[in-house]
């Protein structure tokens, strides 16, 4: 048996195959969870116009100290319709167009008001409480970089900054297969030997946050003509992921069928646990990845491998799994030949993150990982790894 890989090595074959789909123009509003294929630039100055950070009174800086006539006022999207002339002042609002003449503004709560004049005793700088216009960004410069996920802030920026379009890559379609004669259906009848079907919802929700548009395929039996029926639908799409049939009993059908199905195998198995037994391979731009039956297997073999991949045909600048600095609540006990991936719970404590593993590891306790929100990388060794000693974690 050759030397199992190491978690960086698989990773980086994955990605190594992974090539970011098409781009397509997308609606800004409706662009959250995209990832841009090309800079966004911006269509305007922003603030288009200079304008007022504070309400108060625009004046003349020089005009300073005095007392000013008012001659109008100012308000976000009523711009005044005279200039600020020597000795004279206009009411602005906060946002309102800084009218000409004008070069600076005083707050209204450093000026006394009193018929038709207003009173400033002190000094202003000249461009005091302005916003510039470009003061942001400028017309053509640069709002967003491609390969950024678009979240609500980017979604503004690129908004205010008058665009309505921007170019993302194409959202991946990706199948999921569940092999296992023993599935069935949550709402249905278990019979002797069956049990009810996590990884489906599972890596449908987690596969949806990455980013995917999912079609959960009907689990399919381990029968070979079956299977091979259902693989040929699901090497159609972007990506396969198949759950179970990965491993080397004689039920294990997955991996054979698809080499018969021409899906080059780049690697099987990773020094991991749980998840030693992930098959990764490739039919032209299709990515195909085994994942165990196991759901805690699967869930962390999406995480490690599955969510990078679809990050990267999406385009991502980054899409590499990010891991955070913590440390163990407690000692657990190293495997000696593999990295291991525990659930915890994350607590906060003297500013840094205190990662307490949770009870039952099992790759089969799914119910056990509900309790998690992190998994922590023990890296491999002898013995066991210390409470307080600095980890890494992927936030769940």
């Amino acid at each position: 048996m050759s030397e199992l890989l190491s978690i960086d090595q698989a990773l980086e074959l994955v990605l190594g195959r992974a090539v970011a789909l098409e781009p397509e123009d997308v609606v800004v509003a409706g662009a959250a969870g995209r990832v841009l294929a090309a800079p966004a630039l911006a269509a305007v100055d922003l603030p288009p116009f200079p304008s007022s950070s504070m309400d108060g009174f625009a004046v003349r800086s020089r005009d300073l100290p005095g007392t000013l006539t008012i001659v109008g006022e100012a308000a976000a999207g009523r711009p005044a319709t005279m200039a600020v002339g020597e000795g004279q002042a206009i009411a602005i609002a906060t946002g309102g167009m800084v009218p000409a003449g004008a070069d600076a503004v005083v707050p209204i709560e450093d000026v006394h008001v009193d018929e038709g004049v207003v009173v400033i005793q002190g000094n202003t700088i000249r461009g005091g409480l302005v916003r510039d216009r470009g003061g942001d960004v400028s017309a053509g410069a640069l709002v967003v970089a491609a390969g950024t996920s678009l979240g609500p802030a980017q979604i503004g920026a690129l908004a205010a900054a008058g665009l309505t379009n921007v170019s993302c890559a194409r959202v991946p379609r990706v199948a999921v297969l569940l092999t296992g004669t023993e599935l069935r259906a949550a709402g249905e009848q278990l019979e002797a030997g069956e049990i009810y079907d996590a990884n489906g919802p599972m890596l449908a929700a987690q596969l949806r946050s990455a980013g995917a548009d999912v079609d959960l395929l009907p689990a399919v039996r381990d029968d070979p003509d079956a299977l091979r029926a259902a693989l040929e639908r699901g090497l159609a799409a972007d990506a396969l992921i198949t759950t179970g049939g990965v491993s080397v009993g004689v039920h294990d059908l997955v991996r054979g069928t698809s080499a018969e199905l021409g899906v080059e195998e780049v690697f099987w198995g990773v020094a991991l646990r749980p998840g030693k037994p992930i098959a990764f391979g490739v039919l032209g731009r299709t990515l195909v990845f085994g994942l165990p039956g196991n759901p805690v297997s699967a869930l962390v073999g999406l995480e490690l491998f599955v969510r990078p991949a679809l990050l990267a045909l999406q385009g991502a600048s980054d899409p590499r799994p990010p891991f955070l600095p913590g440390r163990l609540g407690r000692a657990v006990r190293r495997t000696a030949t593999r990295d291991s991936l525990l659930r915890a719970r994350k607590t906060v404590d003297v500013g840094s993150v205190v990662l307490e593993p949770v009870g039952g590891q099992e790759s089969h306790m799914i119910a056990r990982a509900a309790a998690a929100d992190a998994l922590v990388l023990v890296p491999r060794g002898d013995g066991e790894l210390a409470a307080g000693s600095p980890v890494s974690y992927l936030a769940l």
